[in-house]
């Protein structure tokens, strides 16, 4: 008998997105696929194009979880939502552990199997499962949309009879895969761009874009990790970097910043002395706003104005675009699935680098390091 591959409606306040799209229904061939009712109407998917591709649409999401034996999430299961899966089933979704442990305690008290999709590792074989840079994506976009719409003067170099407007001048700070897609699309509205990154061995991707990438002479120590992302640096480092930065800061009339540190508080780039620079209607979107943010000023989750900077935090971006970074999402989900799933039936090898990195949970034990150690500092699970 084929499994049941349940897809709850995302609960999160402003979650639009849905972990399976229409499309990706045809890939998961060895399951039964449930669907809650309205899962993906946020995502302007309605339950019709669901049940055209062979799902069956669960009245809601009580008894979408009795029935589950596998769960397709985009956030993490609240505490309630763990509390409600069926006994030994199994969690796919983005879960941040160690910022969720009541959530974690509830999915071991239901012995359940729990994979948490921002810690597949990136390994060559991993990319089309790589959910992080898939959103991430979508996020570097939009960021440059919202600059643009939010900048009071036109992004391309304009000659007209009048005379020549001179294109404005994006500054892009950190060039992982949100960083690199808010250069090509700032490029492409007609910006002269500029970026920087604590790793030199980003520069080249940069310069390919089109964009100058900017020398700081501080040296980063050790600026990556093995899996590709920017390592934290010295306080001193930050602190000299900052001083640097804000002279190119001063001359832009975008920042966009979207430098993180798994697991820490998003450094400090763009300073208060920086912003105060900065020309009126200048525009800063800080993309690490869910992090604290890159830059001083950032009032995560809101737009203030500051030394007349607008400057915006938002939450929660990919969710701003959600029918397609739904469907991404969903190609980074099945892909997975297809790699720990044998006719239908779940390969737990921890010695392989893709689900020792994932797996979070294992049958009610919690495996993942880090989870772990949280836990047992509050009392354990």
């Amino acid at each position: 008998m084929a499994l049941i591959a349940g897809v709850p409606k995302e609960s999160a306040t402003g979650e639009k997105r849905v972990s399976i799209t229409p499309d990706a229904i045809s890939k998961l061939k060895d399951f039964t696929v449930l669907i809650e009712h309205s899962a993906g109407e946020a995502a302007n998917i309605p339950d019709s194009a669901y049940t055209e591709k062979g799902a069956t649409i669960a009245p809601d999401s009580a008894s979408l979880y009795s029935q589950a034996d596998i769960i397709f999430k985009v956030q993490p299961p609240t505490p309630a939502e763990a509390g409600q899966l069926k006994e030994g089933s199994t969690v796919i979704s983005f879960l941040y552990p160690v910022a969720n442990l009541e959530t974690v305690r509830k999915l071991v008290e239901r012995k359940v199997t729990s994979f948490a999709m921002e810690l597949i590792p990136r390994i060559s074989r991993a990319q089309s499962m790589d959910a992080l840079s898939s959103q991430a994506n979508v996020s570097g976009y939009k960021a440059v949309l919202i600059a643009a719409d939010s900048l009071p003067k036109l992004f391309p170099m304009m000659m007209t009879a009048a005379g020549t407007i001179s294109p404005a001048r994006v500054f892009v700070l950190g060039a992982g895969v949100a960083g690199l897609q808010a250069i090509a699309t700032a490029r492409r509205l007609g910006a002269v761009v500029e970026a920087y990154d604590v790793r030199p061995i980003v520069k080249e991707q940069i310069m390919s874009l089109g964009a100058k990438f900017v020398e700081v002479a501080v040296e980063a120590k050790d600026a990556q990790t093995a899996g590709g992302y920017a390592k934290a640096q010295s306080d001193d480092f930050y602190k000299k970097q900052q001083e640097l930065l804000a002279d190119h800061a001063r001359m832009s009339d975008v920042i966009v910043t979207t430098a993180l540190v798994p697991g820490q508080k998003a450094p400090i780039l763009v300073s208060e002395d920086a912003v105060k620079g900065m020309r009126a209607g200048s525009v800063i979107v800080d993309l690490a706003a869910e992090a604290g943010g890159n830059c001083a000023l950032t009032d995560p989750g809101k737009t203030v104005v500051k030394y007349g900077v607008t400057i915006h935090g938002p939450f929660n971006v990919p969710s701003t675009m959600a029918p397609q970074a739904s469907q991404l999402y969903a190609r980074n989900i099945t892909s997975f699935v297809s790699a720990i799933f044998k006719q239908g039936v779940i390969s737990i090898d921890t010695k392989d680098d893709l689900i020792r990195g994932s797996l979070v949970i294992n049958k009610g034990e919690v495996v993942h390091e880090a989870t772990k150690n949280a836990l047992a500092k509050v009392g354990g699970a």
